[in-house]
């Protein structure tokens, strides 16, 4: 019993330590909150719009980011599906997509849900290497 705990406190150590790269901004459509898991990354970003509109049936996501700095800043962005109870939809997650945003850059992010269930979107945002 001992070594199992030892085991689990080791374990949530590690876990606790590590460096979280998916750590970043998180957007939500339906409330239009916005979450800030990195402090960095919530001084060189501002978001300045979200919205849902339809597009042929299906909802499309919007999100405009602003860079704050006059800096090139790199980021990776994903959307995530939910329909009208809260559950997600995509059975597939997307991959990441990459994005460049140029020093006082204002660039819109946008995607359309494959899955017409898909009413409302959380967008994540963390840094991507150069």
């Amino acid at each position: 019993m001992k070594k199992w705990l030892l085991s689990m406190g080791i374990l949530l150590v590690l876990v606790g330590c590590s460096s979280s790269k998916t750590a970043g901004i998180k957007i939500e459509g339906q409330t239009q909150a916005v979450l800030y898991g990195d402090e960095a990354m919530g001084s060189k970003f501002s978001i300045d719009d979200i919205s849902t509109i339809d597009t042929n049936g299906h909802a499309r996501g919007i999100v405009k980011l602003a860079n704050k700095t006059s800096t090139d800043q790199i980021i990776q962005y994903r959307f995530y599906w939910y329909d009208e109870q809260g559950l997600e939809v995509n059975t597939k997650q997307a991959p990441w997509k990459r994005a460049i945003l140029r020093g006082d850059e204002t660039i819109t992010l946008s995607e359309v849900s494959i899955n017409p269930n898909g009413k409302d979107f959380r967008v994540q945002l963390r840094g991507a290497d150069k």
